[in-house]
């Protein structure tokens, strides 16, 4: 009997300190409703959900054996299921990791390498870089969303400055007027000097002594808890998510990065695409999370983990851009309406959101020339196709495996519609 190209895969959850715990988790409702006779602990996080081949967190294939295989190990069987394109440009290895978020505290205040930086990176520390590759990320928020990105513009930065006193100490006099005079002759005006000044502030800023932003850091915290105690108006302060990130990370530098950095608000489908040598941090929500297979992740605060300042600050765009700006948009897919397709600039994958509506009964999840990992948010269908041993029941947490050039047709319940979320490599 020929082997199954078309499965599902049961995916490994990481129980990480920042994510939601028990079914308040998106995470673990997803887990709990794909397989019924899951066992969720309401008091650990559920954080992440791994869909894809990695090394530390193998999916396993469903397709009947006992016990089920690795999917890496699978694919390395049958390299030919990625599809012609991916095998020349990635090898036998499937180029993404697809992933759901939970996210209940803040992650780190992080950028991700490009090539270039990650094969040095890797040459010098594997120890806390450990392979050679880039890792570009992107969100689709699945509930309300928050996360930093990108810096804020310049005029914003020089307001916060002029209304955070404990700020302007840590940045300093000169650096502080160096930025306000680039944000006084706009950023059109001389876009290099603002990206200079702006690289000089920010750096000052992360390379605080800790005593001296400790300092400043508490006195902020006291003079914010004292405004809001008395019902003031606290935004010229950022005060309301100061004080949230401080009870998380008490003391932490990272803490001052609200006001160098844009705070983006997804709505369920909207994106956040994070490329190389992007600032960002995940602050709450849940979302479907793509990226390259890496493990490269420089760190600068909101975390217990290894911080790399001086590399962070070395290799980060410094490029102001308003917040709106790092709303990544979706394309209607001109053969299919309720296909919306979220192509970044990078290779090694492509993200599609499928919204069946409920007048439809029968839906043909199409053929690509690359392996897919589909994804189950909501609705339940039948799905045939003639590369599984046999039919598939879709529910809400199902993840299938589909190789390159296979489809599914899918027998919708009535009155019910699906969301669908599926992962890919178009080339």
């Amino acid at each position: 009997m020929a082997e199954p190209r078309v499965f599902p895969l049961r995916c490994p959850v990481r129980n990480y300190a920042w994510g939601q715990h028990g079914l308040r988790s998106a995470v673990a409702q997803l887990v709990a409703s794909a397989d019924p006779a899951a066992s969720i602990d309401p008091e650990r996080p559920y954080a992440e959900l791994w869909m894809g081949a990695h090394p530390s967190a193998d999916a396993e294939v469903l397709d009947g054996r006992d016990p089920p295989r690795a999917l890496g190990s699978w694919l390395a069987e049958h390299p030919a299921c990625l599809g012609h394109k991916v095998l020349d440009a990635f090898g036998g290895r499937l180029p993404f990791l697809f992933k759901v978020l939970s996210v209940r505290t803040a992650l780190s205040i992080q950028a991700h390498p490009n090539k270039e930086l990650a094969a040095k990176l890797h040459a010098q520390f594997p120890q806390h870089y450990p392979d050679a590759n880039h890792k570009p990320e992107m969100a689709i928020a699945l509930t309300p969303f928050e996360g930093l990105c990108g810096f804020r513009p310049v005029e914003e930065i020089a307001a916060f400055l002029r209304d955070v006193p404990e700020l302007r100490a840590l940045v300093g006099e000169v650096a502080a007027e160096q930025l306000e005079r680039s944000a006084s002759h706009g950023a059109s005006h001389d876009p290099r000097g603002v990206s200079a000044a702006l690289r000089v502030c920010f750096t000052c800023l992360m390379k605080s002594e800790k005593e001296t932003f400790g300092q400043q850091l508490s006195r902020l915290v006291e003079r914010i808890s004292q405004q809001a105690a008395k019902g003031q108006d606290t935004s010229a302060s950022n005060g309301d998510l100061l004080l949230r990130l401080h009870a998380q990370f008490p003391g932490d530098i990272g803490c001052f990065s609200i006001y160098f950095l844009n705070v983006v608000r997804l709505e369920p489908g909207e994106a956040m695409f994070l490329a190389a040598n992007e600032p960002h941090a995940y602050l709450q929500g849940d979302c479907v999370e793509c990226m390259a297979c890496s493990d490269n992740t420089v760190r600068a605060g909101l975390t217990p983990k290894f911080i790399d300042v001086l590399t962070l600050c070395e290799m980060l765009n410094y490029t102001p851009a308003p917040s709106s700006s790092k709303i990544f948009p979706a394309m209607q897919s001109p053969l299919d309406p309720s296909v919306f397709i979220y192509d970044p600039p990078v290779p090694d994958f492509t993200l599609m959101k499928i919204e069946i509506p409920s007048s439809i009964k029968l839906y043909l999840i199409s053929a690509l020339d690359c392996a897919s990992i589909l994804l189950v948010i909501q609705g339940t269908a039948v799905g045939t196709s003639t590369a599984a041993t046999s039919e598939m029941t879709l529910r809400r947490g199902s993840v299938i495996f589909i190789s390159a050039n296979e489809s599914i047709s899918l027998h919708l319940t009535p009155s019910e519609g699906m969301l669908l979320f599926r992962a890919c490599c178009l080339l």
